[in-house]
């Protein structure tokens, strides 16, 4: 009898002890996930200026909880739950139009502005402090097998309607101008547009407005710009030539 008790009171000292630590262990997991939310939503009153208080933020930004759904998808992909993750992915895209595969891995700070059209691809991986705007696609070209879909720098800023395909490399703080499609890495500091998209260098300068997705240099335009003026020089020099005869 006296054994039995013993046996009853450690395997309650046990349970105790398993809950205590499964309750630290949850409180930890809140704490994080809270301060994860809270730097998300400063990244917002930072980068968004039609932002005009946190709690507008909380309640009706659907970028916010696209990521914040994320969080919970991403942790049940990791656990072999694909089920259940894709389930959430699903109810958040219907919910806010942005869809997320939960495999993708995602930094803290990405501000998904507007967001309706967003695709984030199964193989995706985001760095610290990542601007989305809406339409962004960043997908696969269909050839690839394993790591098929691209991996953001911290810092970067993708403009709307823009496509970054394949598992190719966006730097540090680049930025993909609106409408443009990118097959190809991107250095870091740098600037690509057009389609397929070219690099624009900002070699040690800064641009005066970081969320500028419209005044960028375009090498195209400045290009037939110089052909153009080449050929007034040729025209003004052989009219000289005429009258000189």
């Amino acid at each position: 009898m006296k054994k039995t008790a013993a046996t009853m009171l450690d395997a309650a000292a046990t349970a105790m002890a398993l809950a205590a630590h499964t309750a630290k262990k949850l409180h930890r997991r809140g704490q994080k996930l809270v301060s994860e939310i809270r730097y998300d939503v400063e990244a917002f009153r930072q980068r968004d200026p039609a932002a005009q208080s946190n709690a507008e933020i909380v309640l009706l930004y659907s970028g916010l909880h696209a990521r914040t759904a994320h969080r919970l998808s991403h942790a049940l992909y990791r656990r072999g739950h694909t089920l259940s993750a894709r389930a959430v992915s699903q109810g958040a895209k219907a919910l806010t139009g942005i869809e997320i595969h939960p495999g993708a891995t995602i930094g803290r700070g990405l501000v998904i502005d507007h967001g309706s059209g967003v695709v984030i691809g199964e193989t995706a991986e985001i760095g610290d402090n990542v601007t989305l705007y809406q339409g962004v696609t960043l997908g696969g070209t269909g050839k690839d097998e394993g790591k098929r879909h691209p991996t953001l720098g911290n810092g970067v800023l993708v403009g709307a309607g823009a496509k970054v395909l394949g598992p190719l490399t966006i730097g540090d703080n680049a930025k993909i101008a609106a409408g443009a499609v990118v097959l190809d890495d991107i250095p870091a500091d740098s600037t690509a547009v057009g389609i397929p998209a070219r690099v624009v260098r900002v070699a040690g300068q800064r641009v005066a407005n970081d969320l500028d997705q419209i005044h960028i240099p375009d090498p195209v335009a400045e290009e037939l710009d110089a052909i153009r003026s080449s050929i007034a020089a040729l025209e003004a020099r052989m009219d000289a030539e005429q009258d000189e005869k």
